[in-house]
């Protein structure tokens, strides 16, 4: 009975940690041979072979990668690490305590409540979902919080926590933990001024648009954009928030007359990029735990 009853039951993973300490740069396969002596050589070449090695916190099996002095190497005994690999999401850092990754164009930060595929039961393949999956693949009790959102059109950096503990950390002192997030757009026309400042009330419709108040009332959303380069018929600009609204650099591009390049809803023209051109490309924060400078930024993809 309790033979039946623990079958399937998590098995915490046994993994042994090593560091360099010779003064020079090693081979890992002869590094594992001198650290794991007892082990066999078909051993730590299956080891390698099937992903139970991290040198300098990535899986690898190449034996000859260069181990310089310092560098840590760990070993999972109990069996292969996990990775994570997905064609719309780039895991950019992981620790104990967050998750930052890139988020493709077209993909949810999190979900509506309905089946993207239109298959009752089949969850939506969301950034949260996916991120869900791959922290449970290491521990079933494992967890991941949403810290904030980027629209689905919206592509670029992200983060997420792995306790609610660092999510409040995250959430609660917003303005002070974000140093900066800084966004990127291509835009239709040239812009004129080379920086400037947006202030306006935003609301939204019962279409749920986005819009200025001309009425004053709403939200307060200001953005901050610098030109980057000016191109024929149309601007690289960089966009700064103060305020985390809705759809604010859609609405406040296209108040300035230059909506972003791909934006038809907000009085952009179809492009031949396909999508909006838009993408969350620095982001800078106090980690909530450490308190130690993060710093991401990330490729504009068009």
């Amino acid at each position: 009975m309790n033979k039946e009853r623990n079958r399937g039951a998590f098995t915490p993973d046994k993994i042994a940690m090593r560091v360099n300490r010779a003064g020079e740069e090693v081979r890992l396969i002869d590094f594992l041979e001198q650290t794991f002596a007892d082990a066999k050589r078909n051993d730590i070449k299956k080891w390698l072979k099937y992903g139970h090695v991290k040198a300098d916190g990535q899986v690898t099996s190449a034996f000859d990668y260069p181990l310089a002095p310092g560098a840590e190497v760990e070993l999972n005994f109990s069996r292969p690490f996990v990775t994570f690999h997905h064609h719309r999401l780039e895991l950019v850092y992981e620790d104990d305590d967050i998750i930052v990754v890139n988020k493709g164009y077209g993909l949810l930060s999190v979900g509506t409540g309905a089946p993207s595929t239109g298959k009752p039961g089949k969850p939506q393949e969301t950034a949260y979902n996916i991120l869900k999956d791959y922290v449970k693949a290491k521990n079933p009790a494992n967890k991941i919080f949403v810290v904030h959102r980027l629209d689905r059109h919206t592509s670029g950096l992200m983060m997420f926590a792995k306790s609610a503990e660092m999510q409040e950390a995250m959430q609660h002192n917003w303005n002070n933990m974000v140093i900066s997030r800084k966004y990127v757009a291509l835009v239709e026309g040239i812009v004129e001024q080379d920086e400037g400042e947006i202030r306006s009330m935003l609301e939204e419709n019962s279409a749920f648009k986005v819009y200025s108040s001309k009425e004053g009332t709403g939200k307060m959303a200001v953005t901050r954009y610098k030109v980057l380069r000016r191109f024929q018929g149309n601007t690289l600009v960089e966009f700064e928030l103060d305020t985390g609204r809705k759809n604010q650099i859609r609405v406040h591009a296209s108040d300035m007359g230059h909506p972003i390049v791909g934006d038809v809803k907000y009085g952009g023209h179809v492009s031949r990029l396909h999508r909006l051109a838009l993408h969350a490309q620095t982001l800078r924060f106090a980690h909530p735990r450490t308190r130690r400078d993060m710093h991401f930024v990330s490729d504009i993809p068009w």
